[in-house]
């Protein structure tokens, strides 16, 4: 699998949810809706909509990098930081982003806007800590729960296969036949 961090997507996704919220979003809040389209377009179309290595930690999947821009720090490069400045700022209550500017959404394709849409139609309404319980539910998560409950490591690695696991929740967002997933996988696998 070829995997490629789109700096690009993530800023102005990150940009795009705080839009939809108001013009400012709660961090944790804004990477659970990123982790979850993230989620459903691999199953759906075979990729990532960022391309962000993700890790488990206490309160859930996160994307890495993302992580990284919506905390400006200093671990992104010049241009990653500059180009993130531009768009999406903390502020004083360091839990907190608010969008700069409107999102350039020229960089999403298609389907990666119908995804981000749908998730914020189906668990925008959920707050922060009700996205990392919901999170708790999923495999790339509860693999290493044991392990992150006995503070043996702050973070695990997630492993792209997991995203394609089936997982029942009141919305069936993530269910899916095994011939489509299996499309899918093959897509986001076999094909780089």
């Amino acid at each position: 699998m070829k995997r490629g961090f789109n700096y690009k997507k993530s800023v102005q996704a990150l940009n795009y949810l705080a839009q939809q919220f108001g013009g400012s979003l709660n961090k944790m809040k804004a990477l659970k809706l990123i982790w979850l389209a993230d989620r459903l377009h691999v199953r759906r179309y075979g990729r990532s909509i960022t391309g962000d290595v993700y890790f488990a930690m206490p309160f859930g999947p996160v994307p890495s990098t993302t992580r990284d821009l919506v905390n400006s720090y200093q671990s992104l490069n010049e241009i990653e930081a500059q180009y993130g400045s531009q768009y999406i700022a903390n502020i004083e209550d360091k839990y907190t982003f608010i969008s700069l500017n409107e999102p350039n959404l020229k960089v999403f394709s298609k389907t990666d806007i119908e995804v981000i849409d749908e998730i914020v139609k189906k668990f925008g309404q959920l707050k922060e800590f009700e996205l990392s319980d919901f999170s708790h539910i999923f495999p790339e998560w509860t693999r290493y729960e044991s392990e992150l409950k006995a503070k043996n490591s702050s973070r695990f690695e997630i492993d792209y296969h997991d995203f394609f696991v089936n997982v029942k929740d009141e919305t069936n967002t993530f269910i899916d036949s095994k011939e489509n997933l299996e499309i899918t996988k093959g897509l986001m696998f076999d094909n780089y």
